[in-house]
Parts: C-alpha cells; sequence; structure tokens
C-alpha cells in the first residue's frame, strides 16, 4: 500500500464521518454492514451516506467483500491513512506531504512539513505487508484472536515506538524528537544523518564503536534492550568542528556514494550516532532478555568486523553484568515502567511481541535489503490475499530501498528531489471534528 494523499483535498467532512463510521465497525465486524455504518456515521439521510460510501470505494479507501453473507464494507490500509493524516491536519502536526523516501518491511518512511515549512519524518507501520508471506499460517493464527487484525496490530507497534521514543528523548538519549502519533502513524523530527550501513569508512572505528557499546549499556542501565540493535537502526550524524591545530588531517567518514569532499583543511567531524526504530525494544525483565541483549552487541560486533576490519579486545559486555546496571543511572529511572506506566500495557506488548513473532518479523536482518525481484514476488503474494488481508497497491514502487529509516533521512546521492508542496492535504471547511 503506498499512500497517496492527493485525494484528500476533494473529501468532505461527510466522507470522513462515514469513514470514521467504517473504521469504528471494523473493531467488531470483519466486514461492516452498510446500515451499520449509516448508523454510526451520524448523518441524517440515508442517500447523502451511500454516495459517500460510493465515493470511498472508488478511492479504495473502503473496500466491498465479496461472497459475503450481507452488504458490506472494510477499511483498507488507505482508508486508514487518511484517517490518520486528517488527524494529523487537525492536530496541526502535518501540513503538506513529499516523497517516501524508505520503505521497509515493516513501515513506510515519507517526508512531510508544518505549516511552517519545517520538514518532518511520517513513519507509517504495516505489519499486514509481511504477513502475506506466511498468508496461510496467519489466516489461521488470526482466526482464533478476533484482536489481532493487521491493522490493529499496526497502531500497537505506532504507540509502542513513539511511548519509548517519548521516553528515551525526555532522558537524554539520541533519538528523533517524537512530535506526534495518530493510529498506525507516528510523526517525528527529521535527522540530517547517514544509516551506518551506509557508512563504507570511518576515521576511527574503535571510537564509534567503544560509543555503540556505550548506548546498549546506557539503555540496559533504565531497562531497556533495543532488540534490533544494528547497522539499519543506527544513523550517523556528522558534526563539523574548526580544529586550532594548524596543518592536521580532517577526520571525515566516508559513504558508500560519496564524492571527494572539499571540508576545509582545519575542520573535523565529529560522529554522532542516533538509535532509530523502537517497535522491538523490551524490559531487561523479559523472559528472553538475555538472548535480545546477545543479539543487540553480536551483531555490532559482526557488522564492525566485516565493514571495517575492527574487533574489539575486549569480550563482551554480557547480559549478567549489564543486569547489574540496572537502576544506576538517569537517577534510578526505569524507563520500562514508566512506559507501561504511561499507557502502554504489558497485555499490549505481548500481544504485539506474538503477533510480530508469528508473522516473522523478529529483529536482526530486520531491515535486510531486498532485490527488486524479492519486491516482485512481495507483491505478488499480497494480490494473493487480498480478500482476506489488507492489499498493497498493484502501483507498489519496485526496487525501492527496504531500510526502515525511522528518522527518515534521504539517501545521498538520491535523484529524487523532495517537493514539499507537491501533496498539501486540503483544508475543507465543516470537516468532521
Amino acid at each position: 500500500m503506498r499512500l497517496d494523499p492527493k485525494a484528500m483535498r476533494y473529501l468532505t467532512g461527510e466522507d470522513f464521518r462515514v469513514l470514521t463510521g467504517v473504521e469504528i465497525g471494523s473493531r467488531n465486524h470483519e466486514v461492516v454492514p452498510t446500515p451499520l455504518i449509516v448508523q454510526l456515521s451520524g448523518l441524517r439521510g440515508g442517500s447523502g451516506v451511500h454516495k459517500c460510501i460510493s465515493n470511498l470505494a472508488k478511492l479504495n479507501l473502503i473496500a466491498k467483500v465479496k461472497n459475503t453473507k450481507y452488504d458490506g464494507y472494510r477499511l483498507t490500509y488507505g482508508g486508514l491513512d487518511y484517517l490518520a493524516l486528517h488527524t494529523h491536519q487537525k492536530q496541526k502536526t502535518v501540513y503538506s506531504v513529499g516523497n517516501r523516501i524508505g520503505v521497509g518491511k515493516e513501515a513506510d518512511i515519507i517526508v512531510v512539513a508544518a505549516a511552517s515549512g519545517e520538514q518532518r519524518v511520517l513513519k507509517i507501520h504495516r505489519l499486514g505487508r509481511i504477513s502475506f508471506r506466511t498468508v496461510k499460517t496467519n489466516r489461521d493464527y488470526l482466526r482464533h484472536r478476533s484482536s489481532a487484525s493487521w491493522m490493529y496490530m499496526s497502531r500497537l507497534a505506532a504507540m509502542k515506538e513513539y511511548a519509548f521514543m517519548k521516553a528515551l528523548n525526555e532522558n537524554g538519549f539520541r533519538v528523533p524528537d517524537p512530535i506526534g502519533q495518530n493510529r498506525h502513524t507516528i510523526v517525528m523530527s527529521l535527522i540530517d544523518a547517514y544509516p551506518l550501513r551506509q557508512i563504507s569508512s570511518v576515521p576511527e572505528p574503535s571510537k564509534l564503536y567503544a560509543e555503540l557499546i556505550e548506548m546498549i549499556l546506557e539503555l540496559a542501565s533504565v531497562g531497556l534492550i533495543h532488540g534490533d540493535f544494528n547497522e539499519f537502526n543506527i544513523l550517523i550524524k556528522e558534526e563539523k568542528v574548526v580544529s586550532s591545530a594548524k596543518g592536521k588531517e580532517p577526520e571525515r567518514l566516508h559513504t558508500d556514494n560519496d564524492d571527494d569532499g572539499d571540508d576545509d583543511e582545519n575542520t573535523n567531524i565529529i560522529l554522532t550516532p542516533i538509535l532509530i526504530d523502537f517497535p522491538q525494544m523490551v524490559s531487561m525483565d523479559h523472559t528472553n532478555a538475555d538472548m535480545y541483549f546477545d543479539r543487540d552487541v553480536n551483531c555490532i560486533k559482526r557488522y564492525f568486523q566485516r565493514k571495517f576490519g575492527f574487533v574489539s579486545d575486549e569480550p563482551g559486555p554480557f547480559f549478567k553484568d549489564a543486569k547489574k546496571l540496572v537502576g544506576t543511572r538517569k537517577g534510578g529511572k526505569r524507563l520500562d515502567v514508566e512506559v507501561e506506566a504511561s499507557g502502554f500495557s504489558r497485555k499490549m506488548a505481548k500481544e504485539l511481541e506474538a503477533y510480530m513473532k508469528e508473522v516473522g518479523v523478529d529483529g536482526d536482518n530486520g531491515g535486510e535489503e531486498r532485490d527488486s525481484e524479492d519486491e516482485e514476488d512481495e507483491d505478488q503474494e499480497d494480490g494473493s490475499g487480498s480478500e482476506e488481508g489488507e492489499r498493497d497497491d498493484a502501483e507498489e514502487e519496485q526496487g525501492q530501498s527496504t531500510s526502515d529509516r525511522a528518522a527518515g533521512e534521504e539517501a545521498p546521492g538520491s535523484k529524487e528531489s523532495l517537493d514539499i508542496d507537491k501533496l498539501k492535504i486540503s483544508e475543507t471547511p465543516g470537516q468532521a471534528s
């Protein structure tokens, strides 16, 4: 499913009320009966509702399901996208929508802008997309879990990520600034940085490695394990510092598609790692905490050895030692406990974790790139499961980068410009509140 907000400018307040009615009805119905949509929309006159339903169906925001015993519709991912964008617009977190700059197995990353022109990132969770790879298993699994719809799980993933991002940001961790969350979407600050996977060389691999290991231990000290700590979910930001030492060679990282820079000879580069992507974050008290912790550490060790030829002289760190750090830093705070108290309950976390494991979203290589043939296969699988799951758009772009860059950085050297004003969301008077 690819976000195309062009039609938002033509939708009326009545259209959004009917779309909201379908969403509300979807909580208890796989296919929402048309009479119930009329009732839930709260609009007078059935003919007006039927006209709205027709408009929404033409835009593929709702879909009529064949071979059902009654006349009804289901909400599509496109419809859910529009409802989330409509809310972000009213909350003034999103004013215009630009290009998609990242495509992951579990999310899409899109550049958006506020009314002031400030560029931001919209992350849309789409856990259903990967589900088509194991569609038979998922159908059997979901048949016994009425609350485990793909849309509901995508909403839980967004809630969890926003809650952890907010807690980490408020406690001094280097993460994007959380701006807003609605349904299955998150709005966050745009980070001008490179994913670690795109960097071909760094001045001092040992120094960067030490910072990343320290970041893992800092998370452990507040009771958290990232769960997917790898080169896809770490951004490296360059900060230029003018050196007073004359004749000293400037330190500078190099990316895979880097050209020779023209930095001043007295300019040094400080590399600042920024952590992204938190749907798989777990507590240090988790049943499999030792496995998640060791996997995070080993991911960084393997990558630095493979990419930069660096192997640390010191073993570990190990989970048993990290466990002793819990509650010893950041004023003794336990962010795992704070996030649970803020509204994302342990029950929600377990439900989301069980679903993500069932559909194969289990960290480590979670952002591993697929080539265009893999994406073609995925598109075909998506089409085959369209009647029981959410359909991917037939025009899904092929060959896109599949790294889940939650901070929304633009790929260096990208030929696609960011036309922020291209897809302005309408401000139709009288839209539903």
